[in-house]
């Protein structure tokens, strides 16, 4: 008997049953993995890690990191033969989409959800296995693509070509995953028509709980010459234009014109890294503008903990993992007004939005001249961390894929 599909009632349709078939088997696709290190690897890495602790088969399909097929059996990670994408950093272009073992032997694996992270080069592959094995294809839009236009060769017309491609693109997807309700807005905006599911990415929060380290903090402070009444301004990440890191040495100038007890500590590197130094130069900052360069992963918490406040620039996030880990440090947050804080800063509780400089300078003020601010911001950034941890973020995932599963099983004709 054929199905009769109704986009109002089918979960209803499937209540009762709720022992029904679920997924089992999931395939991640994604441009960059390991050995890359991003937002985008950190996402996967930690959906992987928790999807396997709930009892999912997972397997990823990815871009190499050289010129050759690599295959990791313990991780359960296809590497297919790639080349260096000279438009962005660290992306790499696959030589071969047609037919090879790698693919399959994934499709004879015949996974349940092809869960894909890139809408690039990768995407292509998750499009190939979908139509070999019927699986339901879901879909995580990670990067808005106009922030990122210095990047590429794109000019008068470029926000039309970013809306249609990804219009275009998405409508193979059973499910897109938003990380915010501003990337789920984007994405309306651009006429998508697929289902649209806003599902904050989550991290590893245990890293960010473990105890300062003193002695390490200490030998940090001397390292940077900070003494113990300098309070610092942390900035962590990639250092990229779209980060807009040039603001926050533009505004701490004018700070620092009333205060010279603020240091601001760059942590990261990126291309835009000697030109940053450059501006810190020209505002004759070079004692009051830190800048670190890459760390090692280990020691970053040990940096969150060198902070007094978190600041950040940036308006090209789709969330935001650096606030993520300030938050779960118990840092506060004074970050640029955008629609990627909702949910994380609420003016006067966690931390600030600041519109303009005389805003950032104020809030940056009333926050380290009121400790019992101070320390309610951080027993508020603490006590909301927990609903963008990796397991939170695993348990909303699963739940999607079932959903996911259900419908397109329910959508499929008898045969």
């Amino acid at each position: 008997m054929p199905h009769i599909l109704n986009s109002d009632s089918w979960e209803a349709q499937f209540s009762e049953d709720r022992n029904a078939h679920v997924p089992k088997k999931i395939l991640i696709t994604s441009d960059l993995y390991r050995p890359s290190v991003n937002g985008v690897v950190t996402s996967v890495v930690n959906l992987v890690t928790e999807l396997r602790k709930k009892g999912y088969e997972v397997r990823i399909l990815t871009t190499s990191y050289d010129t050759n097929y690599h295959r990791d059996d313990e991780d359960q990670v296809y590497y297919m033969r790639s080349v260096p994408f000279k438009v962005y950093p660290g992306i790499r272009m696959p030589l071969n989409y047609f037919k090879h073992e790698y693919l399959d032997e994934i499709i004879a694996w015949h996974p349940d959800i092809v869960h894909s992270q890139c809408e690039f080069f990768t995407f292509q592959y998750a499009q190939k296995i979908i139509e070999e094995t019927g699986a339901a294809l879901v879909h995580t839009y990670h990067t808005l693509y106009n922030q990122y236009a210095t990047y590429l060769p794109l000019h008068a017309g470029a926000d039309l070509m970013i809306a249609v491609a990804s219009q275009l693109r998405l409508d193979a997807v059973d499910t897109v995953i938003a990380p915010t309700q501003k990337v789920k807005d984007t994405l309306l905006d651009y006429g998508v028509r697929a289902d649209i599911a806003v599902i904050p990415t989550g991290i590893s929060l245990d890293k960010f709980r473990v105890p300062k380290d003193e002695t390490m903090i200490a030998s940090l402070r001397e390292k940077y010459g900070l003494t113990s009444d300098t309070k610092v301004l942390l900035s962590l990440g990639r250092l990229g234009k779209e980060k807009n890191i040039e603001e926050l040495i533009r505004y701490f100038s004018t700070l620092s014109r009333f205060r010279d007890d603020v240091r601001l500590m760059i942590v990261g590197g990126g291309p835009d890294e000697e030109r940053l130094h450059e501006i810190a130069d020209s505002y004759l900052l070079e004692d009051r503008v830190i800048f670190t360069g890459m760390v090692d992963p280990a020691l970053v918490r040990q940096y969150y903990a060198l902070g007094d406040i978190f600041v950040c620039a940036s308006t090209s996030e789709t969330q935001g993992l650096t606030y993520v880990e300030a938050l779960s440090c118990g840092l506060p947050l004074v970050c640029r007004n955008d629609a990627a804080l909702d949910g994380v800063v609420s003016n006067g509780l966690g931390g600030y939005r600041y519109e303009n400089c005389g805003e950032f300078c104020t809030y940056i003020s009333r926050i380290l001249d009121n400790p019992v601010l101070q320390k309610s911001m951080c027993e508020e950034n603490l006590s909301i961390a927990y609903k963008f941890s990796k397991e939170q973020f695993a348990e909303n995932i699963a739940a999607l894929y079932e959903q996911v599963f259900r419908k397109k099983a329910l959508s499929a004709p008898d045969l």
